[in-house]
């Protein structure tokens, strides 16, 4: 095997693999990078002497990648899209582009806005990639800037409020954001639990039993920050990290949860779901898209932000 030398690396070499992988044949890869197929072929031999693997091997009418080949695709289309934006910044054809967006989001949050995404992704953009990570954090600064993720969708008022305050006082902001959409909590419990039938008070709600949904995984959230402001408390007595899941165990249960109203009947356990207003008051619910500001994928993200606001349209249509 060559030892590897960035230096004398063709690049040239990676854009072939990376054609050859997405088309999965020498031919096509030819065809769409508008070469021969014997300079495919050799590109590919100059790269598996660099490799020291065959990257790929030919199965029927074309070829199928080794493990190899196949974990290094990724990492290689990556950073070929980083360079394509970085070189051409303001140029984003989402009808040819193949860009891998990384987005931070809670089960809730996906479902609503992800059948609609995913529908505009296959109209207009057929080669773009989305990875969807559960968001573990109401701050999703530290996850931005790690880059571990492209954008964070979800409900950060503590966020926003100190980015507010840095622009004020004239200090250099790394972060946007956009509003999506606007939501409510909503207490939920199974049919036929025994407060199902009776008004829900203050008193009756703190009495209860309760499972909390927490992205951190801390026993406490901004339900009970609002009892604690009226010298109340509940008892939680299961967090758990996704909405999804509180539902389910809920409709076996006595115990109560909180619920973003527009997820419930996404679940599909609406009918076993009795829904009731909050006897408190709670901050509005506000979703955002937040990310960081990175000039060389501006118009790429641009498009993803745009297309997120169109699918949280779609869920939530003006009447």
């Amino acid at each position: 095997m060559t030892p590897l030398n960035f230096r004398s690396l063709d690049l040239n070499l990676l854009r072939v693999f990376d054609e050859v992988m997405a088309e999965r044949s020498l031919t096509r890869a030819a065809h769409k990078l508008s070469i021969t197929q014997p300079a495919v072929s050799n590109a590919m031999r100059r790269l598996r002497d660099v490799v020291g693997d065959e990257l790929v091997v030919r199965s029927g009418q074309g070829v199928e990648p080794t493990p190899i080949g196949l974990a290094l695709w990724t990492p290689v289309r990556e950073a070929l899209t980083q360079l394509q934006e970085s070189l051409a910044p303001g140029r984003f054809d989402p009808a040819t582009a193949k860009s891998i967006f990384v987005l931070a989001m809670a089960d809730a949050t996906a479902a609503t806005l992800l059948p609609a995404l995913v529908g505009i992704i296959e109209r207009e953009a057929p080669g773009v990639s989305i990875r969807v990570l559960p968001l573990t954090t109401r701050d999703p600064r530290r996850l931005l800037e790690e880059e571990a993720a492209d954008m964070a969708v979800g409900y950060f008022p503590s966020a926003l409020a100190d980015l507010t305050a840095r622009a004020q006082s004239g200090d250099v902001v790394a972060f946007d954001s956009r509003r999506l959409y606007d939501g409510e909590y909503v207490c939920v419990m199974r049919q036929g639990h025994p407060l199902a039938a009776e008004p829900l008070t203050l008193d009756t709600y703190c009495a209860a039993r309760h499972m909390l949904v927490s992205f951190s995984g801390r026993p406490f959230g901004f339900i009970d920050e609002a009892l604690a402001s009226l010298g109340r408390e509940r008892k939680v007595v299961i967090t758990v990290n996704q909405f999804f899941t509180a539902g389910r165990v809920v409709m076996d249960s006595d115990l109560l949860t909180v619920l973003p109203r527009h997820f419930v009947p996404v679940t599909g356990l609406a009918d076993t779901l009795v829904q009731k207003t909050l006897p408190l008051d709670v901050p509005a619910v506000h979703v955002d898209a937040f990310w960081r500001r990175r000039d060389a994928r501006q118009a790429a993200m641009m498009w993803l932000l745009h297309a997120l606001a169109r699918s949280a349209r779609q869920a939530f249509p003006k009447p």
